[in-house]
């Protein structure tokens, strides 16, 4: 019992080593390098966002996107199909070249920096700990299956797309896992594979419900993070702006108008409306920098940051930087291209 309690024991500190090594490697090897660059704001310092948080955003929208490759493979196949490791280092990887290029942009605000950090580990763990099982047990039960799937194959397939779509623009942590769990139990045949679907899915919504409760207790305290911020627009008149909804107009400046918008996912889709309709962008949040990322057919865009294939998917996401007042021409300009934006990141 000595012997096996060691073992344990080496085993845990082996992989909590394995766990934080990510962090080690990026604080020691990924160094924000570049002087930072001169930019004197117009909007006053109340309604200013860290520019370096452009950057630190996408870590956890890397999630969210690993969450819809998830729910893309498994639709058409099974979990154990999905690349675990191959998502976990997108997520290493791409902070990496984040951080060596946020030195311009003042580099990454600490308190955010390692809330990024404590994601990224919780990430990590979790999607090991899926790949552990997917890889055999759930594997095998696919063998046994055979080659037809199971109906909770399928409510799982559609479970994971509409969660994929929700965390969008909610937390994970709102999340009601404990309706999937009833689904599950409610849509199960006597099948061998609904029954192992039942069990290993019911068990991970279980854990996330009570996970999910601490999270919710944790943060109910905190000042939660704003869900709108401003920015000053050119080439468009008051009463163009106000008909897009979630748009506030605040002020007429020298430099142009100044309104307040929706963050999150919904501010990606107003942007590419406003410049469609023939809008600039003079500065937002406070920054003349902003980051956004592409889908293309194309391995590799010039400029881009870090690019990597999707699963589930045949194409790849590039990660690109641009200063604001040229954001909404570049924007006009994939419309001729074979090129999609998928999300703007702001701060």
């Amino acid at each position: 019992m000595k012997r096996v309690l060691k073992w344990l024991g080496l085993g845990l500190v082996v992989l909590i080593i394995g766990l934080i090594a990510p962090v080690g490697y990026i604080e020691l090897a990924c160094r924000p390098s570049g002087q930072v660059d001169a930019y004197t704001p117009i909007l006053p310092p109340e309604d200013h966002r860290a520019e370096g948080r452009t950057l630190l955003t996408y870590p956890e929208w890397h999630i969210v996107h690993a969450y819809d490759d998830y729910a893309a493979v498994i639709e058409n196949d099974d979990p154990h199909a999905y690349n675990y490791a191959s998502a976990i280092a997108g997520f290493w990887t791409s902070l990496c070249s984040l951080s060596d290029a946020s030195g311009p942009h003042g580099g990454f605000p600490s308190a955010f920096k390692q809330t990024i950090y404590t994601i990224g580990v919780s990430f990590t763990a979790e999607l090991l700990a899926k790949a552990a099982y997917e890889e055999t047990l759930g594997r095998a039960a696919t063998w046994i299956r055979g080659p037809s799937r199971s109906l909770l194959d399928d409510l799982s397939a559609q479970q994971a797309r509409e969660y994929s779509r929700f965390l969008q623009q909610v937390p994970w942590y709102k999340w009601d896992f404990t309706a999937d769990r009833t689904a599950l139990n409610d849509t199960a045949s006597a099948d061998w594979r609904d029954r192992e679907r039942r069990l290993s899915l019911g068990l991970e919504y279980a854990v996330k419900t009570r996970y999910a409760r601490v999270i919710a207790a944790a943060v109910a305290n905190m000042e939660p993070d704003a869900l709108q911020l401003r920015m000053i627009i050119t080439d468009m008149t008051e009463a163009e702006l106000s008909t897009f909804p979630g748009v506030r107009i605040v002020q007429t400046r020298p430099e142009g108008i100044e309104i307040e918008t929706p963050r999150y996912r919904e501010l990606t889709t107003l942007l590419l409306d406003m410049a469609s309709a023939g809008a600039n962008f003079t500065e937002i949040a406070g920054n003349d920098d902003i980051m956004f990322t592409l889908i293309s057919d194309t391995p590799n865009l010039t400029d881009a940051l870090h690019s990597f294939a999707r699963q589930g998917y045949q194409d790849h996401r590039h990660l690109m930087l641009v200063d604001v007042p040229n954001l909404a021409q570049t924007l006009r300009q994939l419309d001729s291209q074979s090129i999609q934006i998928e999300h703007i990141h702001d701060y």
